[in-house]
């Protein structure tokens, strides 16, 4: 087989294969590549020697260091690599695809959906997925990280999968089983950094830049000297995923973080590659970002300005309701705290509450209004958790750790009947009470110990405790972070869980609740009594988050009297009467249909 490496830094590439040592050649067609043929099946063990150049940066030289574009990574980051054959995986299930257009997300951990965290656990599991009416599960990063445990975003070898996990072939047994229940697997990539623990690809070659600065040191080189190869690097890893694991869709971490100035931005490079891909396979293939910007050009189709990915994040949905539910005004949520019931409604008619508007939390205005006209509502995914902004709070607790099972079904209400694609975190549909909270398995005692008193200052500052902050290092943090899969049995989990179940039927049988038109939603809302009506064609529904009962006058619907049947409720509800009166117990909420 053809072994080959970029290393454009170095005088000499030596490849070392099941413990021989030979020479590669310059590749005389491509610059900075070396090559070697060589004898290998499945499992063999190889890594390659620099020598000169810039190579001592990554390792003294005559180290044996990882193949950058490694399939597999058996003893972790640091080891060497092994050789994966794809092709001898027989897949089980024949797949046509699944695109986002009515799809129900759902972002799962493989490390904390079960105790056991690996993919074969989480696979027989995902029963449970397919008949809650999940479509697409949402995996958090699976690339190598250091040590056994961790959230993956400090994962480097961006072609290989996380051996505790289950290494390559659990990935795709997980895929399999996904889709043989009719489920889609999105998967979480990482581009805007790496490691830094395990992180030799400095060896290689300019991957990294100092032209830009980023939270996590150097920016990785999208725009400087040898960014062509760099580029190429994250391409094709990106369609190595989507082809070699029959992945249907990516989720790219903070592209916001992305410090990119050409021209032709690596945004629309990927997302032109991804729909070649798709056309190529014959199934739909989606990249969903994750972006701070409230740029509605992150999803514009290429031919019409944007970068033509397939729907974003939208955190401003997000910051709205969890300040409306819970009365926090800290931090990015000062923003939405002053009048939360107004925010929410705008963001439910119009995406983004920053469209241009001032944000005091960043001290400047933010933001670019969205076309609400032609732009698609599922080009959005609303959610009311996300590991983000669970983990990252200084205890990891979840919002059923303070609220009431009616105002968790009220938050499930606006995200399962709300314009955008909805998306879960895993364990919010039966209101888990284990929390989840931020760890890692760091194996060098600096970085552990760096990471232990950062966490700890970073608390610190919003008057936290230090010993009150989970180590992050400490096992039982990410064992409390598991899921207790005997909770959905149990009240008041198992009618919040039927709750959620019913609200996704709905979804996938009321065409209303599917409906992209974002210009057609109307929204009336009353900032103190704490109640938020909204309209979705013959569709109305209503929360009220007050500890009082709330009185909302609907209006007439297509008889006088108003919306004329119940459709859902979490309490129980009488319809208007003539008066177009609804009265809708506390903390609680209603979907109603017109006659």
């Amino acid at each position: 087989m053809l072994f080959e490496v970029w290393a454009p830094v170095a005088d000499l590439v030596g490849l070392r294969l099941a413990g021989a040592l030979r020479a590669m050649e310059r590749d005389p067609a491509r610059d900075g590549w070396w090559t070697a043929e060589a004898e290998a099946s499945d499992g063999d063990r190889y890594g390659f020697v620099l020598t000169g150049g810039g190579s001592g940066s990554g390792g003294a030289d005559g180290t044996v260091l990882p193949d950058p574009r490694s399939r597999r990574q058996p003893d972790g980051p640091d080891g060497e690599s092994a050789v994966v054959d794809h092709s001898a995986y027989a897949w089980r299930n024949e797949w046509a695809g699944r695109g986002l257009a009515g799809a129900v997300l759902y972002e799962l951990h493989i490390g904390t959906y079960t105790h056991e965290g690996t993919f074969d656990a989480a696979a027989a599991r995902l029963g449970h997925l397919a008949e809650l009416g999940i479509t697409h599960v949402s995996l958090m990063p699976v690339c190598p990280f250091p040590g056994t445990h961790g959230w993956g975003y400090e994962g480097v070898s961006l072609w290989a999968v996380h051996e505790p996990y289950g290494g390559p072939e659990g990935l795709k047994r997980f895929v399999d089983t996904a889709h043989g229940l009719g489920l889609a697997v999105v998967l979480d990539v990482v581009h805007n950094h790496l490691g830094p623990s395990g992180n030799y690809l400095p060896a290689f070659g300019p991957y990294f830049t100092e032209t830009h600065h980023t939270p996590w040191g150097a920016a990785v080189n999208l725009d400087a000297p040898g960014s062509d190869e760099v580029r190429a690097y994250l391409l094709g890893s990106a369609l190595a995923w989507l082809r070699d694991y029959r992945l249907d869709g990516l989720r790219l971490d903070a592209v916001h973080a992305l410090a990119d100035t050409r021209a032709l931005t690596f945004l629309e490079e990927l997302s032109t590659a991804t729909d070649a891909l798709a056309a190529e396979l014959g199934r739909p293939l989606s990249l969903i970002a994750e972006s701070d910007l409230c740029d509605p050009r992150t999803t514009t189709p290429r031919e019409s300005g944007g970068t033509g990915l397939h729907a974003q994040w939208n955190d401003d949905f997000h910051h709205a309701l969890h300040t409306a539910l819970t009365g926090e005004s800290q931090g990015y949520y000062e923003d939405f705290a002053a009048a939360p019931l107004a925010a929410l409604a705008k963001t439910v008619t119009s995406a983004f509450f920053h469209n241009g508007t001032y944000s005091s939390f960043r001290g400047r205005s933010h933001g670019r209004p969205v076309d609400i006209v032609r732009t698609p509502a599922h080009r959005f995914v609303g959610y009311a958790q996300t590991h983000d902004q669970i983990g990252n709070r200084a205890l990891g607790d979840r919002l059923s750790a303070t609220l009431s099972p009616g105002l968790l079904a009220c938050a499930a209400a606006l995200v399962l009947t709300g314009p955008f694609t909805p998306m879960l975190f895993m364990g919010e549909e039966w209101g888990a009470r284990t929390p989840w909270q931020f760890f890692t398995d760091h194996t060098d005692p600096a970085l552990a110990e760096a990471v232990r008193s950062g966490r700890r200052r970073e608390f610190a500052a919003h008057g936290w405790a230090g010993e009150d902050i989970p180590d992050p290092q400490d096992p039982a943090t990410r064992n409390r972070s598991c899921l207790d899969w005997s909770e959905p049995a149990q009240e008041p989990h198992a009618r919040l869980h039927a709750w959620y179940r019913e609200l996704i039927a709905l979804r996938r049988t009321l065409p209303d609740l599917s409906d992209p038109d974002l210009a057609s939603v109307r929204t009336a809302h009353d900032e103190q009594a704490r109640w938020l009506a909204y309209r979705r064609g013959d569709l109305r529904i209503a929360v009220n988050l007050d500890e009082k009962p709330a009185t909302i006058a609907l209006g007439g619907g297509r008889r006088r009297g108003g919306a004329g049947r119940v459709v859902a409720a979490w309490e129980r509800v009488e319809v208007p009467g003539r008066d177009g009166l609804l009265h809708l117990p506390p903390e609680s909420c209603v979907v109603l249909a017109d006659d």
